[in-house]
């Protein structure tokens, strides 16, 4: 079903995975145990993930774990054909992947429901997609998962919804959630890809223009900052109160105000920025009245997980034309004869193709060591049964990853002396 059959396609995958696990060292590493240990045995892993060449090695490593592995994509325009062919060709049987570059949303659910029709015991999700499409259309399967782990924020906030309201029957590790995994891949991860993919898209320079970010949490943060080294003026948008698990938008507004940054409302920065980028994961951020104080030629993109960020209906309802001129451009020429240009139809820009590759590969190293870590101790619980309900990242499987990628670094950290210790622990029994 992955529509991937082509030598020459899957001889460039074999290449481009093999380049991602010369830099991925912590998770090969634990491949090493894996294969050894064998803690998947007998089990099958559904997974739906950005089918690209890091992710193709959490899939090798999950399958040389002993899993029967099926991977379908978690976006329609993030799939790279090259790693899906490749994967194809492997242990048919063992590791079956069902993707294609440009699906449809019917066949991007199609794709879905054929990882379910895997039965699989342990389930990998990235944005909750796979994990609703179990709870809604095949409740009868829940009883078949022993747990399930989940990589973004988008997808922890949908879990704790369900949560709250009482729908949500599986046990879910909130992978996000752990500090060496947000810190890095939020705060690193996408900051980089996403001003690498809003470079290679447009080819334009960002020194001495006005990038605004919309949101001022991990991602929005390493955006800013990205943005700023690059030369950019940047403005950041915040709102009043708290939409989400973290802290108030007067906060964050203040954070970025005394980290140098301009901090404006929507109709202040709307009218004054060349690049706007959206890290929310909320909807319709950017809207019609924004749209109409913009700019001639600017630019606009998310890095949230879904494509609402962005209102595209309300922007095609207010243009008299809309084209695409590039590879991931689409240029929408409004009523009021200003253009303005959308990249990657606003959907993740720094990972839908072909200007998007996701994050570097050293950042993907430590988020699917977690991954890989936790899916290891989902199967150890098999015979427990782990409570319906979203869960924390161990601290020592947290604190572990984060030693591991220091010492492929060369880095080793000293212990704190017995002294140290004791008036740590007088602290804390004082406090």
């Amino acid at each position: 079903m992955s529509k991937i059959k082509h030598p020459e396609l899957a001889a460039r995958g074999r290449q481009e995975l093999a380049w991602a696990e010369s830099h991925m060292p912590v998770l090969m590493d634990i491949r090493k145990e894996f294969i050894k240990t064998q803690p998947f045995k007998g089990l099958k892993i559904g997974i739906a993930l950005h089918l690209e060449k890091k992710t193709g090695i959490l899939l090798r490593t999950l399958r040389d774990g002993g899993a029967t592995v099926f991977g379908a994509s978690c976006n329609p325009n993030t799939t790279d054909d090259a790693t899906v062919a490749a994967l194809a060709e492997e242990s048919p049987g063992r590791l079956e992947v069902f993707a294609w570059a440009g699906q449809t949303n019917d066949e991007y659910y199609e794709c879905i429901d054929a990882v379910l029709d895997g039965h699989p015991n342990i389930v990998i999700d990235d944005g909750c997609d796979l994990t609703m499409r179990l709870h809604e259309k095949r409740p009868a399967q829940l009883k078949e998962i022993i747990g399930a782990c989940e990589e973004t924020t988008t997808g922890i906030v949908r879990l704790k919804a369900m949560q709250k309201d009482g729908a949500l029957k599986l046990p879910v590790y909130a992978v996000n959630n752990a500090h060496s995994k947000y810190l890095l891949d939020n705060q690193f991860g996408t900051a980089q890809s996403a001003i690498e993919a809003i470079m290679k898209a447009t080819n334009t320079i960002i020194a001495g223009k006005v990038a605004v970010v919309y949101g001022y949490g991990w991602c929005g943060r390493g955006a800013a900052s990205r943005f700023k080294g690059l030369g950019a003026q940047v403005g950041v948008v915040e709102v009043e109160g708290t939409l989400g698990p973290h802290e108030s938008g007067q906060n964050r507004a203040l954070c970025a105000m005394y980290e140098g940054y301009r901090v404006m409302n929507h109709k202040e920065a709307a009218a004054v920025g060349d690049i706007f980028l959206t890290v929310t994961g909320n909807k319709h951020v950017i809207r019609a009245e924004h749209f109409e104080l913009m700019k001639d030629g600017a630019i606009l993109c998310n890095a949230g997980h879904f494509n609402v960020e962005i209102d595209e209906p309300a922007l095609r309802a207010m243009s008299k034309k809309v084209e695409e001129v590039k590879d991931n451009i689409t240029a929408y020429h409004l009523k009021n004869g200003k253009t303005l240009y959308l990249l990657s139809e606003g959907r993740l820009v720094n990972l839908a193709r072909p200007s998007g590759q996701g994050h570097p590969m050293e950042i993907m190293d430590g988020s699917f060591a977690i991954q890989a870590l936790c899916c290891e101790l989902v199967a150890k619980s098999k015979g427990k049964k782990l409570a319906p309900g979203v869960m924390d990242v161990p601290k020592e499987i947290d604190d572990a990853t984060a030693a591991r990628i220091l010492k492929t670094r060369g880095i080793v950290l000293d212990k704190p002396t017995k002294e140290q210790v004791a008036y740590a622990e007088e602290w804390k029994e004082g406090t």
